[in-house]
């Protein structure tokens, strides 16, 4: 009888370390995202078909995050779990967009850039939002900003896929990174045409302890969304001018207009010139008329 207890013992104690091992080993994610393609096509609404835009030059633009995803958490299977984020706060949302909106600026096409708060797009709200914000804004084109960061927190080859208008970006990660996805897409408001989209992926290496690891992964948050930042600025000047060179070789695909005073170089630059003109032409009468004294003093 002592034989077959302890025989059962030994196997419920094996059974106790197979689970404990288990769940050791279980795979945490940490994820907080925001979604274009939910804010504009949302319960997989049927995507309009665009017409053609109509851009009068220079453009008043829009720049907003779109709504963040509502929280969840689920188990993805025994080995592998889930859970929801922190997302991204507003007040760095408001310092992300107002470093995109800077960008923006030195755009001799941009007439203004208002940066739109969060609270003013709704989710699923799609393009009848945008018309409202758009009324509200005066605003010609909207960039659209969303995110997609997942923090990977014990061993193993782990990945996540983040969805876009033109596809899926997959990205792998170890032992407590911090994996960033920035993505900016330009809308022709009216026309429901997206002009053009820019991505920008950070990956952070985490080396946080159990007794920090809290504040590290705030930290690296942070940090991946700074760095993701910086990078989808950069894949924008490509954007913009593969955009340019495009509607120049297909001029069927945009209707591009001039607003009274700007001359496709910019207004601003226009004035300049001119402004040039008249220190040059003050300049000289200045000189001529010191030359003429001179001479008139050599003469007596």
């Amino acid at each position: 009888m002592n034989t077959f207890l302890n025989h059962h013992c030994r196997i419920l104690a094996l059974l106790c370390c197979v689970i404990l091992l288990a769940s050791c080993a279980s795979s945490r994610e940490f994820r907080a995202r925001s979604s274009v393609v939910d804010y504009l096509y949302p319960n997989k609404t049927k995507a309009i078909k665009p017409s053609v835009p109509t851009l009068n030059l220079p453009l008043n633009v829009g720049i907003a995050f779109v709504p963040d995803e509502t929280s969840r958490s689920h188990n993805r299977s025994i080995f592998n779990t889930i859970r929801s984020g922190q997302t991204l706060p507003e007040s760095k949302k408001a310092e992300l967009l107002e470093t995109i909106a800077e960008h923006f600026r030195l755009q001799p096409f941009v007439n203004s850039i208002e940066v739109i708060p969060s609270a003013y797009l709704t989710p699923g709200g799609s393009f009848a939002n945008l018309e409202q914000i758009q009324t509200m804004y005066g605003i010609d084109v909207i960039a659209l900003v969303s995110y997609d960061q997942v923090q990977f927190t014990d061993e193993g080859l782990l990945s996540f896929s983040y969805w876009t208008i033109v596809g899926a970006y997959v990205i792998s990660g170890e032992k407590n990174d911090t994996q960033t996805m920035m993505d900016t897409a330009v809308y022709d408001i009216k026309s429901r045409k997206m002009l053009f989209r820019a991505p920008g992926v950070s990956q952070v290496k985490g080396r946080a302890t159990p007794i920090n690891l809290s504040e590290e992964l705030r930290q690296d948050s942070l940090k991946g969304f700074d760095e993701a930042t910086r990078e989808m600025i950069k894949n924008l000047d490509q954007q913009l001018e593969l955009f340019k060179q495009k509607i120049k070789k297909h001029p069927e695909q945009a209707v591009i207009k001039h607003r009274p005073g700007f001359s496709g170089g910019g207004a601003i630059h226009l004035a300049e010139i001119l402004i040039l003109a008249v220190l040059v032409v003050t300049l000289l009468a200045f000189r001529y008329r010191r030359d003429k004294t001179l001479s008139s003093s050599d003469i007596s």
